[in-house]
């Protein structure tokens, strides 16, 4: 992509704004379907929350200071809106956040955009069993390979308390499928 700080000028200018926003969304529609995926877990929901993001996105543009880079800052949005959809179909649902992720898992084999097989499917649930933070942590750095500082930027954590919680959440993951 261009220099950040014109590309952010042409996000932001009535003019060029249209132009500007179709590359943002082609340059970060798949990488952020995928880290929402990852959250969300079931495709449609991920599609919607994807939407969702770049509305956002389009909507707060004008206050996006440049204090973080773009990336960071549009991942923290992404980041955002997955959590509250889960929580939101929690709370509509009358149960935890965790008992909606384990709904979903245990629907994600009839999913026809899913293609685990057995140990992928062990994995995810490995994964359900973790605290809200590892499960982020551990899928951001696994799955997409996101720089802890990068994640530091998009979760507000310190890089520190991310790969400690990267290894907790490791541990924890091999521990399950060693004994399931």
């Amino acid at each position: 992509m261009q220099d950040e700080k014109d590309f952010i000028k042409d996000l932001i200018n009535p003019k060029t704004q249209n132009v500007a926003f179709q590359k943002l969304v082609q340059n970060f529609q798949k990488p952020l379907y995928n880290h929402i995926r990852n959250i969300v877990l079931n495709h449609d929901d991920a599609d919607d929350v994807l939407q969702n993001t770049f509305i956002k996105v389009f909507q707060y543009l004008k206050d996006f200071k440049g204090e973080s880079k773009l990336f960071s800052w549009i991942y923290r949005i992404a980041t955002n809106e997955a959590i509250t959809f889960i929580n939101n179909r929690a709370k509509r649902n009358g149960i935890s956040s965790q008992e909606v992720q384990t709904k979903i898992l245990e629907n994600l084999q009839s999913d026809v955009y899913f293609d685990g097989n057995e140990i992928e499917m062990k994995l995810q649930n490995a994964i359900n069993g973790l605290p809200e933070k590892q499960q982020l942590v551990f899928k951001m750095r696994y799955y997409e390979e996101i720089k802890y500082e990068d994640m530091s930027e998009i979760l507000g954590t310190s890089v520190g308390a991310l790969k400690a919680s990267f290894h907790i959440a490791s541990k924890k993951i091999e521990d399950f499928i060693k004994t399931n």
